[in-house]
């Protein structure tokens, strides 16, 4: 069995870029922005997603999380998005795994690491 690569190994978006290399996403991120409240071991905290894929969510939010906090949140996805009658609720946990600033407000990447759907 092979040893997880340690993410001191991988280049970081700033190395990418220098080396004219181009980053390779594993899921197609869709522009959704959907209001959240983030629930964290340090507090709760009102965000907003930009982006959500299969695997993650790209939260801005008015204070940084530490990489590696484990989260939770619950995200109202619209019908016309998955294609559904109605929206449907998700109740989702994950964790951190990289937070930065851009102009005002944080940007907070999370995986989806495991999701239930809420019943109706």
């Amino acid at each position: 069995m092979r040893e997880p690569k340690s993410d001191s190994l991988r280049p970081s978006g700033a190395q990418i870029a220098a080396k004219g290399m181009q980053e390779v996403r594993c899921a197609v991120r869709f522009p959704l922005a959907l209001p959240v409240l983030l629930e964290a071991e340090s507090g709760e905290y009102p965000a907003q997603t930009r982006n959500i894929s299969a695997s993650g969510v790209l939260f801005e939010l008015a204070r940084c999380l530490d990489k590696g906090s484990a989260i939770r949140y619950s995200l109202r996805m619209p019908g016309p998005v998955l294609g559904t009658a109605h929206d449907v609720l998700v109740h989702c946990t994950g964790r951190v795994v990289r937070c930065s600033l851009s102009q005002k407000q944080y940007l907070a990447a999370a995986t989806i690491d495991d999701y239930q759907f809420a019943e109706h």
